[in-house]
């Protein structure tokens, strides 16, 4: 047999080899698609677990001082006294208000304005200069912004802004604590707003100049009116981000439980709290479960107000269609 009639002979047998092959190594394909999915699959779902596992370990670990007090004379009793058995927060949320509170009274009209100069008024390369600064800022540990209002946001307030209205505070005071805060949430913010600015249709702004309208009542009438959700979304994703800072806070609030009469008294957050008495009241069971129930009411007010903030910005993508 000659050896292009053996080669013919056999060309059946490598045909069938070869989609075996191709057989093979589809289903090795396949199979490495399946795993992969399902590893995704399984890392995604370790996000709600996560979740629902720290929520149901503070809810736990907050059992045993709920069953001595109920929750209406923790949440509204001002005296916060744990060799005497009394846990009372009210106190703690006031101060956790006016310091959020204050924080975002600043920190919201520079936000706002600084967006609208980036995307509306600042030149190409102003823009594309800034933009990695608040992208860095939001990046900077906490604790870096609380040394930093140590050494200066609080002789200033001590020594400049304290007297300037006619009191006298040590620096150490919840305005501080505002001041360092509402910096913290300028890069948040801004980030934010400028994502809703540039997603607002081109034709709006267009329609508003064509009729005569100048820049500056575009803005107001047309870009601000179209963000508004977006905004707003931007503002609860902050407040939610001031909430619950605790290291720079704990440094420059003063650390006092009490109801305060001035923005320039000492003052205690529910974050700055557990910072600065866990260490000291972990030995005693009901203690620790009292600063467990601080930490519970911290995570289920943040949770709140970062789902409302991520409702609203979608429906504000949703209305926009971007």
């Amino acid at each position: 047999m000659e050896p292009g009639q053996k080669f013919q002979g056999n060309k059946p047998l490598i045909m069938g080899l070869t989609a075996i092959g191709k057989i093979v190594t589809m289903n090795k394909r396949k199979l490495r698609d399946i795993i992969y999915t399902k590893l995704m699959l399984l890392a995604t779902l370790l996000i709600p677990l996560l979740f629902l596992l720290i929520f149901f370990l503070l809810l736990y670990r907050s059992i045993l001082v709920l069953e001595s007090h109920s929750i209406i004379d923790v949440l509204f009793s001002s005296l916060w006294n744990p060799d005497a058995g009394r846990f009372g927060l009210a106190a703690v949320i006031i101060d956790t208000i006016l310091v959020t509170g204050f924080a975002l009274i600043i920190a919201i009209p520079i936000s706002l304005l600084s967006a609208i100069y980036i995307v509306e008024y600042a030149p190409i390369k102003m823009r594309r200069a800034i933009r990695p600064f608040i992208d860095v800022l939001a990046g900077v540990p906490s604790v870096v912004y609380g040394l930093c209002a140590f050494i200066f946001l609080v002789p200033l307030v001590q020594n400049v802004i304290a007297p300037w209205f006619g009191v006298q505070s040590t620096g150490l005071c919840i305005f501080s604590a505002a001041l360092i805060l509402s910096i913290m949430v300028f890069p948040i913010i801004i980030s934010l707003c400028i994502e809703s600015f540039d997603a607002i249709p081109l034709a709006l702004k267009e329609a508003s100049l064509s009729v005569g309208a100048t820049k500056w009542e575009t803005v107001k009438k047309v870009v601000f009116r179209a963000s508004a959700p977006s905004i707003t979304a931007a503002i609860l994703l902050g407040f939610g981000r001031a909430f619950g800072e605790t290291i720079a806070v704990n440094m420059v609030i003063g650390g006092t439980v009490r109801i305060p009469s001035s923005i320039f008294n000492p003052g205690e957050t529910l974050a700055s709290l557990i910072a600065s008495k866990y260490g000291e009241l972990m030995s005693i069971p009901i203690h620790e479960s009292a600063l467990m129930l601080v930490a519970l009411i911290l995570f289920v007010v943040i949770f709140i107000f970062y789902l409302l903030g991520l409702f609203i910005l979608h429906r504000a993508k949703k209305r926009w269609n971007y």
